[in-house]
């Protein structure tokens, strides 16, 4: 029986979610072609029959990859400080599933930084995370719950301190347990917020 498009789609996508686990198991060092036909429980003669060389399948699977994180179930966004809060959580590693792709991601950036291609593209994405932050935090400032000033300016700050904290996470998970990301996080977002006036007992 001749295989259709979607069977030889499918298989590649069977391939990539090898390629994710060897980068989230061993980082960019330990993935090479044997690593993933050993996942997949394959042959390299299959991956080369479908990706024509390393940088092609690492590429493919990272795209699917952005795919995959772009689709995922987001928490309620709310309105103003909550919404800018609610999109800086779901960068965070506080999962099983976001901390393997945060191990991903991170793992890549060897690979990116060697690659004008993907130096270039990781560039565009972190300027596109930082546009959605903007606008939540143009939106906090409207509300006069953050402070007036340049968002674009806010928003990397928070963004960098949020991939610092991505990093810190990764590498001292016992340190940095999900329940202390989020407490840090909150110091960070009071820090820079409108100090809300006090109520009167009276």
């Amino acid at each position: 029986m001749a295989r259709t498009k979607g069977d030889h789609e499918a298989r590649r996508r069977d391939v990539s979610e090898a390629v994710w686990q060897v980068m989230a198991t061993r980082g960019f060092s330990g993935l090479t072609l044997r690593a993933v036909a050993d996942q997949l429980r394959a042959t390299t003669g299959l991956l080369t029959h479908y990706f024509p060389n390393k940088r092609a399948l690492v590429t493919y699977a990272l795209d699917l990859l952005e795919e995959r994180t772009a689709s995922r179930p987001r928490r309620p966004a709310g309105e103003g400080i909550e919404a800018l809060r609610a999109a800086l959580l779901d960068m965070l590693p506080l999962t099983e599933e976001t901390t393997s792709t945060n191990r991903i991601w991170v793992s890549s950036w060897d690979q990116a930084l060697s690659d004008p291609d993907l130096t270039d593209a990781y560039a565009r994405k972190y300027a596109q995370s930082r546009a959605t932050l903007r606008d939540r935090v143009a939106a906090a400032q409207e509300l006069g719950e953050l402070p007036p000033g340049d968002p674009e300016h806010i928003a990397a700050g928070v963004q960098s301190f949020v991939l610092g904290l991505v990093v810190q996470a990764l590498f001292a998970p016992s340190a940095f347990t999900p329940s202390r990301q989020i407490e840090l996080l909150e110091e960070h977002l009071a820090a820079i917020a409108v100090p809300r006036p006090l109520e009167d007992p009276h």
